[in-house]
């Protein structure tokens, strides 16, 4: 303890210094505090506890930075706490030694104060309040700091809040407070107050200010006013200060909200720490005076929270404390004593439960039953922590009440599970239920009842809106269920251990919130381990534990065939399914439903098709739009399960299903067309669940050929198909998959006439519409009949592919007036693709299937849509085509190889692995990445290897088979430094260039970084290669002029230029005068500039014009020239920025000008108002083309056509 001879309190309110004290070595840290401890230890061997440390000084922002450091390194204690226990002492001295220390000024004490703040926060502060001084000598100086306070000073509050609760551990000292204050009269006349007192008006200053100091204040007031020599004279008079305060105090203020809040957590902390014969005198009238101020009422929910702690320590108070007699115990529940019992032979300690309180004859208070009222209602409230604090309250209350009146509670929660009540009474009343079975206060008796309002708050769900509530009802169930494992013996739950354990799975398997599921199998759990009696308990914890039920669909589609394999789960998880997920309101949760009775009726075929397929047919017409979509999915999918099922052993699917369910799934799509339930909102839903059974039923073989159902469903599909553009955006997508799927099932199924024959008049019928549908102006149409096309059988497709690939074609082919209809050439490249897969390869047979006479044709097709560059206000849709142009590319190229790889033509081959290649360099990742994962495939592919790929000795050097699965190719990174090894490579520099070219010049910064580093890495490599470099520059200028106004490319191209020459990579040509490579750039720069009104397109061009000044000779002077040009550009922005680059580049090249007239030329380009009207911009501008010794340019009439731009001149230059 420090002696009081040695500090004194000099703490005042602060003022912020130009310097504050670095005190992060004061910081526990996570390695241990080794140097903390030895400093410590230095210094009180050098001079005692009252030695000051040699303190550094840092700026008040680096001090800042370092309290946030320090704030980052505790924060990571925050989920064990406890791990800061052996650390607390040192680190507390260490900062009260500054505290202490009378040479530290203010700042670093409040300094020292926010780092004890910092740790305080973290391991909270009960814990770290005994560590603080206490001693009689310390009330004193504690409370003189503390009177030293500015309330009102925002940055020091974490002073005031630590020194209140060192003043609140002081108040514990046992010895009476009038001895500390000797004589009160100082002079005659004058009489100083007394440390109670002061104590008591400090405290209630604090009570009503409006930052973290009123908590500690209200520690403060628990702790003093309980003391014995405090309460009988100042306890009445504070608790009627308080109460008026708090009937004066609105809850519709801020200001009255700070002043409830203070009154209300020092009464709960009063009522907490006061002994019950001193506060219950007045616990009736807190409890009059609270019932006043209507809490519930308030939309604050603080104030409700502490008004039901309130209420509940008025009711502790009303009641004498006692262990109920009357509760159930289990005995020992500790695992460890029990298994010990169990090694020494001895049996567990039964149950002990007595039927007679003790005390039943003792009255309970009038004020207990308003207390519980309000408990009640407060398991109602709407936020969480109240509804917590309320359960505790039950659980506390009802252990000192009589076991009738107990009951009473008991039965009064139970009546929160109605279903008139709201998803929040059901969550309050089961955190009411775990916390009174946790004490035992649940006897067995309720058991029947409680378990049986558990088990439907387990599956709790009600729609509201667009979304659903009842997450945190199932999450609290599991809580019930967890305490029930730990608060009862076996026997006593035995009947109900079928109910909760088919419960508990249904939950961890099936509920839609990862935190319901993992709750559930935590619940689980704890009831295999406690109870020991759930079947199967070990084997399921093994595959649906805390990891495994992380994952939604492996819970639905691959736990849950585990888990069904146990006869005990496998008809409640079917019912479940049935019951309450079929008709879920989320559309995803139904899917996955219908999956999982797919899986499960092969658990349980004989129950699918007798109990579940009725029932689910009956559902099929529900005027519930969830309920219909559900159920025709899960009937889909039993059917095909059970058909599965019979053809294992050869037999048909009518085995499994009688004539009624045949017939009722035989009508299902006739009653919903009667009905209109294709139509309107929830026709979407209807069409794409009847095309899912009609694949499904297609796919079964139901004994349907011929019948007139077929004509319908066929109708179904085309109408969707040709109505896709009326399908909201967010669903077309799945439908046109699901309507494709339909049509490719009932195609092979239904109108095959023989083995590998389609019935003439079906195949005409089709083909001719769908080809006729291709040349549909809506390109939905076009995009759903094209995929349909390509999900033809071969017998459908047999002597008319040519007719269809010339239509696909068409599709593919990029016109003006369709130019934007990327959606349909992408689709039109799919199904081409699918065709040629459908169709195999086959020589001499161009209407049957692909060969020599068709390939070329196919091939073109997808190359030219390599070059779609498509957009529009969704940004780049033309990698859409191009990404399917890839993957069909390498369809069809793989399939030529393994069957006729001499069908795959050299410069065919090459051109698809350049064009590949490009789109491996370009600026999307996404895209990138599959370009990249074609061209490995390609590359990489050897049953048999795919014949004339361009170097391909180099590109397996460069691209190790070992490599490919370890390169992130969505990473620049890592893409760029290995793309760009192919320069090197002539066959593949162009395109590869081409696409590091749109790379270099994009927007995005790890894009431009990554791309830029790699190229300067590779023109670094070359420098002292000239014809390396020839050879790249010259590639550079051709894709410049290929590129001519191609705004895509140019502007790119121009920034990529202004990189190059500014970092000198092409400096090995400014030694030859008019270098041909740069004349051609100054003259391809010129043409893309020419007449343009595009700002990025001419601020890139200046800086090009600006490189190439570098370069001497004819071109330094046209480039001059360019810029001056520039300079009397009609924007003022070109203007500006022309000067400024102009200025740098002078300053840089300082060949460029005589050193006679530099002077000159950069006062002109700097203090020239270039944004000026033109007539005097002009002036300058000849004047520096004088200097310069180029020639002015002169003004050329033109004829006005059309008015003028605004601030143009009549003549252009």
């Amino acid at each position: 303890m420090v002696s009081p001879a040695v500090w004194t309190p000099r703490l005042a309110s602060t003022e912020r210094g130009s310097c504050e004290c670095c005190v992060d070595r004061e910081i526990a840290n996570e390695r241990g505090g080794t140097q903390e401890t030895n400093l410590l230890q230095t210094k009180r061997a050098s001079g005692g506890e009252g030695s000051s440390l040699p303190v550094p000084w840092t700026p008040w922002t680096e001090r800042a930075g370092r309290v946030r450091a320090s704030a980052v390194i505790m924060d990571k204690y925050q989920e064990q706490p406890h791990l800061l226990d052996p650390h607390l002492e040192w680190m507390m001295n260490l900062l009260l030694d500054i505290v202490q220390d009378q040479t530290s000024p203010a700042s670093l004490v409040h300094l020292a104060f926010k780092f004890l703040y910092i740790i305080t926060k973290v391991r909270g502060y009960k814990t770290f309040l005994r560590l603080f001084p206490h001693e009689v000598a310390d009330v004193e100086p504690v409370l003189d700091l503390v009177t030293n306070q500015n309330p009102k000073d925002h940055e020091t509050w974490e002073t005031r809040y630590m020194l209140l609760l060192w003043l609140s551990v002081t108040c514990l000292i046992p010895f009476d407070f009038s001895r500390l204050d000797g004589n009160l009269l100082t002079q005659p006349g004058q009489t100083r107050m007394s440390i109670m007192d002061r104590i008591l008006q400090i405290a209630e200053s604090y009570l009503i200010v409006s930052d973290k100091a009123r908590d500690a204040a209200a520690v403060l007031v628990s702790r003093f006013i309980t003391r014995p020599d405090v309460k009988q004279s100042k306890m009445a008079e504070f608790l009627d200060w308080s109460l008026c305060n708090l009937a004066r105090s609105s809850f519709q203020t801020m200001q009255g909200v700070i002043i409830m809040d203070g009154m209300l957590q020092a009464l709960a902390q009063i009522f907490k720490h006061g002994k019950r014969e001193d506060c219950l005198p007045y616990a009736a009238t807190v409890l009059r005076c609270l019932d006043g101020c209507r809490l519930p009422e308030s939309n604050q929910t603080l104030l409700r929270k502490l008004g039901v702690k309130l209420v509940q320590r008025l009711g502790l108070t009303f009641l004498k404390p006692k262990v109920a007699a009357w509760r159930y115990q289990r005995g020992c529940r500790s695992l460890a004593a029990n298994l010990q019992l169990l090694t020494q032979g001895q049996s567990e300690q039964k149950p002990l439960i007595l039927t007679e309180d003790d005390d039943e004859d003792d009255d309970v208070p009038e004020g207990v039953e308003r207390v519980i009222e309000q408990l009640l209602v407060g398991l109602k409230d709407k936020d969480t922590v109240v509804r917590w604090s309320a359960a505790k309250g039950i659980g506390r209350m009802a252990g000192r009440l009589p076991r009738a009146l107990a009951d009473d509670v008991v039965g009064s929660v139970l009546d929160c599970f109605s279903f008139q009540e709201t998803d929040k009474a059901w969550h309050g009343g089961c955190l009411a239920l775990a916390e009174l079975g946790r004490r035992g206060l649940l006897l067995p008796s309720r058991l029947v009842d409680v378990v049986a309002v558990i088990l439907k708050a387990l599956t709790y769900d009600e729609k509201r809106g667009a979304c659903s509530v009842g997450t945190n009802v199932r999450d609290a169930a599991c809580y019930v269920c967890w305490a029930f494992a730990r608060a009862y013996e076996p026997q006593e739950l035995k009947p109900f251990v079928t109910a909760i354990s088919s419960a508990l799975v249904i939950a961890a398997v099936f509920d839609r919130d990862i935190n319901c599921r993992r709750a559930a199998s935590a619940a689980f759990q704890e009831n295999v381990g406690r109870q020991g009696t759930f079947p199967h308990g070990i084997d399921i914890l093994t595959t649906a534990d805390y990891f495994a039920v992380g994952n939604r669909s492996n819970c639905f589609l691959v736990i849950s065939v585990f888990i069904a394999g146990f006869p005990e789960y496998t008809q409640p998880m079917i019912d479940h399914l049935v019951t309450l997920k079929i008709n879920h309101w989320d559309g995803v949760i139904r899917e996955l439903a219908a999956k999982a009775l797919h899986n499960l009726a092969q658990q349980a075929p004989e129950f699918s098709a007798t109990q579940v397929l009725p029932r689910l047919l009956s559902m099929t017409l529900s005027p519930d739009l969830h309920t219909r979509h559900g159920s025709i999915l899960a009937c889909a999918e039993v059917a095909y399960a059970l058909y599965k099922l019979a053809a294992r052993e050869n037999r048909p699917v009518t085995d499994h299903l009688d004539e009624q369910a045949v017939q009722g799934l035989k009508q299902i799509h006739q009653q919903l067309y009667d009905r209109q339930l294709y139509r309107g909102l929830g026709g979407q839903l209807m069409r794409q669940a009847v095309c899912v059974l009609i694949e499904k039923l297609s796919l079964s073989k139901m004994p349907f050929r011929g019948d007139i159902v077929i004509d319908g469903w066929q109708w179904l599909i085309n109408d969707t198909l040709r109505h896709l553009h009326l399908i909201s955006s967010h669903s077309r997508q799945q439908i046109k998959d699901a309507a494709v799927s339909a049509l490719a099932a009932l195609c092979s199924e239904y109108y095959v006439k023989e083995p590998g024959e389609a019935d003439p008049a079906i195949q005409e019928e089709l083909i001719t519409q769908y080809l006729a549908e291709l040349r549909n102006p809506e390109e939905m149409t076009r995009c759903g009949f094209s995929l349909a096309l390509g999900a033809l059988p071969g017998f459908l497709l047999k002597g008319r592919l040519q007719q269809v690939l010339t239509g696909l074609r068409a599709v593919t082919h990029t016109s003006p007036k369709d130019v934007s209809f990327a959606e349909s050439r992408r689709d039109g490249l799919k199904a081409i693709a699918r065709i040629c897969q459908t169709v195999g390869v086959k020589a001499g047979a161009p209407d049957e299937a692909v060969c020599r006479e068709n390939v070329s044709q196919i091939y073109c097709a997808l190359l030219s849509c390599m070059d779609d560059y498509t957009t529009d206000s969704r940004g780049d849709v033309g990698a859409w085509v191009r990404k399917a142009a890839m993957t069909s590319l390498m369809d069809l190229t793989l399939l030529l190889a393994r069957s006729q790889p001499e069908l795959i033509e050299a410069h065919i081959c090459e051109r698809i692995m350049c064009c590949v290649a490009q789109q491996a360099s370009e600026k999307i990742d996404r895209f990138r990445a599959h370009a990249a994962s074609v061209f490995l495939t390609l590359l990489h592919f050897d049953s048999p290897p795919i014949p004339h790929v361009p170097h391909r000795g180099e590109l397996e050097k460069l691209f190790p088979r070992s490599d490919v699965a370890s390169v992130n190719w969505n990473a620049p990174s890592q893409a760029f430094p290995r793309i760009t090894q192919l320069l090197g490579l002539p066959t593949y520099r162009y395109h590869v260039l081409l696409g590091l070219v749109v790379s270099l010049g994009g927007l995005t910064e790890s894009t431009i970084r990554h791309s830029t580093q790699s190229l300067f890495e590779y023109m670094k490599g070359i420098q002292s290669d000239p014809q390396a470099l020839g050879s790249f520059s010259g590639t550079l200028l051709q894709i410049f002029e290929d590129n001519l106004l191609n705004e895509r490319v140019s502007v790119p191209l121009l920034k990529t230029l202004d990189h190059v020459l500014t970092h000198g990579c092409f400096d090995i040509f400014t030694t030859e005068e008019d270098h041909p490579f740069a004349v051609k750039l100054l003259a391809l720069c010129k043409k893309e500039i020419k007449n343009s009104k595009d700002v990025q397109k001419l601020l890139s061009g200046i800086a090009v014009f600006c490189g190439m000044v570098q370069f001497p000779g004819d071109v330094r002077r046209k480039a001059l020239l360019q810029l001056c040009l520039l300079l009397c550009h009609r924007f003022p922005l070109i203007r500006k920025t022309t000067a400024s680059q102009v200025y740098e580049t002078l300053l840089t090249y300082s060949d460029i000008v005589g050193t006679d007239v530099l002077d000159e030329v950069v006062t002109v380009l700097s203090d020239t108002a270039w944004d000026a009207e033109l007539a005097v911009v002009r002036k300058q501008r000849n004047r520096l083309c004088d200097l310069l010794g180029v020639p002015r340019p002169q003004l050329v009439p033109q004829v006005p056509r059309v008015p003028p731009y605004p601030s143009s001149s009549a003549s252009r230059e």
